[in-house]
């Protein structure tokens, strides 16, 4: 007997295929696999005991990840017909999309996407069925050979076990674990996107492979709405708007280390003043740890086991240093520079710590992926019974800087031990149920990210959502047993002998460049006032009203607001332009008129004009948008 969702069953004889089993309870339309005594499996897959069916929609998280993947064979199918001697390096699904890393033999550019698209759609007309095999390892390597697929067989040669999974569908056959589609019809409404470059399994050593990525969705519409946000965010993409807007470069003098110019340096000063204001006000302290520590540190903390390939490393004196691509062993030293006892806990000691971390060259984005940036970083050293609470207080600042400041909506993970994760299995299981219990006591709905945690601690990720739907994991929240013991950190508890603390590691920004990043696309470089570079410009409409323009600069800066005058010899209307293009909250023209009632001519940069007023009225309108929260 097959039980299913709903009290669904399946009474008849075995073997019988997942799709006559759904057939017989009315729910094949949309449905594109299914999930098994807890497998996902193809719905030509035969069931040939008893156990728990489930229909995989193709609407749903799964089934959308498997269109994905499948439509990724799709593509690939697509260029070897059009390229003949092009060989197959990998497809997977990714967050609303797919791609897959090709080495095609001659060079091929976003010109020929659409020649390629046409080549897909053409074979998902054919209809062509998509059959899973297994074979010995031995034949799949005879077969891959055969085809001259060097890639896939170097895959499989690193599989363990002696069976291995291919799918086939019409003369394209590949290396894949599914589960997939039935056939090439199912795949109807997709798009390619973009092409790259992909070094072979991620090592710059590797060939420089082709990749493609595309996307596939269940209806048009929803395709439609996706490429629709997809060019709003080329609109809003950060590097573009931050050089329009002069605020940050990344110079071919320094890849990955990014330059910022005053106006960006306006911004990131007042978000370290906003991160200064709050953290003092929940009882932090700040402290500054050392950029370049020695090398023994980094092994004592495991990071030289888990994390140097991304680390760099420099000597002094003959002795081995490394920059720190983390802040936590040199706050651990601080804790350690005297005795502390239990009345010193909760002891919240935060830092603005620049790290360094070794990125490869083609995973560099702007200010999203960098090699140096700066971490708003805290860690928290408590005593067992104030975990709770240190983390219903944390929780309590991500949400007031998230929602109530930046308007973020968020959701939240907890990510549990990985696979390289060192420490007894017991403490770990131990964090895990702290974060869970503190999760609960919050009321706050979460997701299990099961093996993401750090090496050293289970952790709670925040992903923000900015106002085009995008997700961006950004603070966190990490629970650690084990430096603690590495370091053997203690405080003098009430019963004058030595105890252990526990430690948070935690951020809330995640780096003040990568935020940043998020905030440019996020309001499209149109910064609410507090956070403008220019909070406003002068506009005279002739050179004669300069020294009036003047006035009321000098009135306005003297109030300690950002302004600049346009004094150039040009248009008002171009001067408007222009002013609206480096998206200034206000603009205010002053000619023969104002001049004589001593007045300015105001523009919003969203509501145009407003009218004439006096600066006093309006130095009180913008004082009141200086606070953060009342902007939202």
């Amino acid at each position: 007997m097959i039980n299913g969702p709903e009290d669904r069953k399946y009474i008849g004889t075995l073997p019988v295929s997942v799709a006559e089993v759904f057939k017989e309870w009315g729910c094949s339309k949309g449905t594109v696999a299914g999930r098994f005594n807890g497998e996902l499996v193809d719905l030509n897959y035969k069931i040939e005991m008893d156990g728990f069916l489930e229909p995989i929609s193709v609407d749903t998280e799964e089934g959308l990840e498997i269109l994905r993947h499948s439509t990724s064979h799709l593509l690939a199918q697509a260029v070897k017909r059009l390229y003949p001697g092009t060989k197959l390096g990998i497809g997977p699904a990714i967050k609303d999309a797919f791609y897959y890393d090709l080495d095609v033999p001659q060079q091929i550019s976003e010109d020929d996407l659409p020649k390629i698209e046409k080549e897909m759609k053409r074979i998902a007309k054919e209809k062509l069925k998509i059959e899973r095999s297994v074979l010995s390892k031995e034949k799949a390597l005879v077969l891959f050979k055969g085809q001259g697929e060097d890639y896939k067989l170097e895959l499989i040669e690193d599989l363990d076990g002696e069976e291995i999974s291919v799918y086939k569908q019409g003369e394209f056959v590949d290396l894949c674990r599914g589960p997939h589609v039935p056939d090439t019809s199912y795949i109807k409404h997709f798009k390619l996107l973009s092409l790259a470059g992909a070094y072979w399994r991620g090592d710059e050593k590797n060939k420089m492979l082709t990749r493609i990525y595309g996307t596939a969705f269940a209806t048009k519409e929803d395709l439609d709405a996706y490429i629709t946000r997809m060019e709003e965010a080329k609109r809003r993409d950060h590097r573009k708007l931050g050089k329009e807007l002069d605020l940050f470069s990344i110079q071919p003098e320094g890849p990955g280390f990014p330059f910022f110019h005053p106006k960006g340096m306006v911004i990131i000063n007042k978000l370290v003043d906003f991160w200064r204001e709050e953290h003092e006000k929940r009882g932090y302290c700040e402290i500054r740890t050392p950029l370049i520590l020695d090398r023994e540190l980094w092994i004592r903390s495991g990071h030289w086991d888990h994390y140097r390939e991304n680390m760099y490393f420099t000597e002094i004196d003959d002795r081995p240093f490394a920059i720190k691509p983390m802040n936590c062993p040199g706050g651990i030293l601080v804790y350690k520079s005297r005795i502390r006892s239990y009345r010193d806990l909760p002891l919240r000691m935060a830092e603005l710590g620049t790290v360094h971390r070794h990125e490869r060259s083609g995973v560099l984005h702007g200010l999203m992926r960098v090699r140096c940036f700066t971490q708003d970083d805290a860690h928290l050293y408590v005593m067992p019974d104030q975990i709770k609470e240190e983390i219903l207080g944390i929780m309590d600042l991500v949400k007031y800087i998230y929602k109530d400041v930046f308007g973020f909506n968020y959701r939240v993970e907890l990510s549990t031990k990985p696979e390289k994760a060192m420490g007894d299995p017991l403490m770990w299981e131990k964090a895990e149920k702290a974060l869970e219990e503190a999760l609960k006591a919050a009321g706050v709905e979460y997701k299990i990210n099961p093996g993401d945690g750090a090496f050293y601690g289970p952790k709670i990720d925040f992903h923000l959502e900015d106002c085009i739907g995008r997700t961006w994991q950004c603070g966190t929240i990490q629970l650690d047993f084990q430096m603690p013991e590495k370091f053997d950190i203690t405080y003098v508890g009430p019963d004058g002998e030595h105890h252990r603390p526990v430690m948070l590691h935690r951020t809330v920004f995640g780096s003040l460049e990568r935020f940043l990043g998020i905030l440019i696309e996020h309001y499209a470089g149109a910064f609410p006032f507090w956070l403008a570079p220019v909070q406003v410009k002068v506009l005279p409409v002739r050179h004669e009203y300069n020294g009036y323009a003047k006035e009321v600069f000098d009135r306005l800066k003297n109030e300690g607001f950002r302004v600049e005058v346009d004094s150039r010899e040009e248009k008002l209307g171009k001067k408007i332009r222009d002013a609206q293009m480096e998206k200034i909250p206000y603009m205010l023209v002053v000619g023969a008129n104002e001049v004589q009632e001593r007045t300015v001519a105001v523009r919003e940069r969203q509501a145009g004009d407003v009218g004439s007023m006096s600066l006093e009225e309006l130095i009180a309108i913008m004082t009141e948008r200086l606070s953060p929260v009342s902007q939202v």
